[in-house]
């Protein structure tokens, strides 16, 4: 790695618990490579509200708050003639049915999940369902009612950048611990753990650190602005940048794992470079959508402005009548179907405009 290179780090500790006399667990850090195949596109959930005035004293949203917000344990492997893994995280409670939002990452693999409250009572959690495409999941406990004190989501969508943010979590497995902030930037991209790409996310200097992945990135007012998940750091540590996934991506995810343990997402298959009048074919995958509907692949490449940019390929300039002009405009557009559905494609090919017909799959 060069001095200038910066790596994503997800936030779950993990640790490796060795049988056979190993002695003490390593702890390892999880990293992902940026890639650049798909766009999960933030959803406007309906009812959730607006972020607005009437900010409350820190010590009054962490009163309000921290009772809604969870450590989690989740275990995997067998301790007998191999070895055990164990992901710490954060999470927070979704609703009065025992429902908790938390990472995909933290409980990915596991066989045992428990989830610690705020007033040390341990229970043992079963796995709802999860979207490695958005990195999400959600987990359940069977818990009193007086432990089950649901976070309302915020509409991420009203977020601006200067707005005052709460991280709440157990960085370190340091339950409890809240750290502030503001909102960094809005609409950065993260890779998720299946290297799709998770875009419209918010970035915060807020502290967050190993172990708050899948807590609750919250506004002013206490309600959930979104679930942090990667940090982007040369020491690993915190250097106060941190992406959280934002709140009307989670809500429309969770309720889909909750209704159905599952999300589809409709799936082009194509790699794609930025052009003027845009998004060059880079590399079509075999056996995808893409390739059915005929889209051409770059033959090589030239350097424009110092850039070096596929040539000899179809070029998008449209999807289903939506201009592109971005990578990101156009896994918009595909995210705004359905597995399933059929679309249109106008493409540039040796300086010829036409419309190529597509029918959507399932990502992978």
């Amino acid at each position: 790695m060069t001095p200038r290179a910066r790596s994503r780090f997800l936030l779950a500790g993990i640790v490796a618990a060795l049988a056979l006399g190993a002695g003490l667990g390593a702890a390892a850090f999880a990293v992902l490579d940026d890639g650049t195949t798909t766009i999960v596109r933030q959803v406007t959930v309906e009812g959730s509200e607006p972020v607005a005035s009437g900010a409350l004293p820190i010590s009054q949203v962490y009163d309000r708050a921290s009772k809604a917000v969870v450590e989690i344990s989740a275990s995997s492997g067998s301790t007998f003639g191999g070895g055990q893994s164990r992901a710490q995280g954060s999470g927070f409670v979704f609703d009065e049915q025992g429902h908790i939002v938390t990472n995909q990452h933290v409980v990915a693999g596991a066989s045992a999940i428990s989830v610690s409250f705020w007033n040390g009572a341990e229970l043992d959690a079963r796995v709802v369902g999860t979207d490695p495409s958005t990195d999400l999941a959600v987990i359940q406990v069977d818990a009193p009612r007086s432990l089950l004190a649901p976070l309302a989501l915020a509409n991420s969508s009203s977020v601006k950048v200067g707005d005052a943010v709460l991280a709440l979590g157990s960085p370190f497995g340091l339950e409890g611990t809240v750290t502030s902030g503001i909102v960094s930037a809005l609409h950065r991209e993260m890779t998720a753990p299946n290297n799709f790409v998770i875009t419209d996310t918010i970035q915060t200097d807020a502290a967050i650190n190993h172990g708050n992945s899948g807590g609750p990135l919250l506004d002013s007012r206490g309600r959930v602005i979104g679930v942090n998940a990667q940090i982007e750091s040369e020491s690993g540590g915190s250097d106060g940048v941190g992406f959280a996934i934002p709140s009307s991506t989670v809500g429309s995810i969770v309720r889909q794992l909750i209704a159905t343990g599952e999300v589809q997402h409709a799936y082009l298959g194509v790699r794609m470079t930025p052009v003027p009048g845009g998004v060059a074919v880079r590399e079509v995958l075999p056996g995808t959508p893409a390739d059915a509907a005929g889209l051409r692949a770059a033959t090589g490449t030239e350097v424009v402005d110092g850039q070096e940019v596929p040539t000899g390929g179809d070029v998008i300039v449209s999807f289903d009548g939506e201009a592109v002009t971005s990578a990101t405009a156009l896994q918009s557009a595909v995210d705004a179907h359905q597995p399933g559905d059929s679309a249109s494609i106008t493409i540039l090919r040796n300086g010829s405009r036409r419309t190529l017909d597509v029918k959507l799959g399932i990502r992978p």
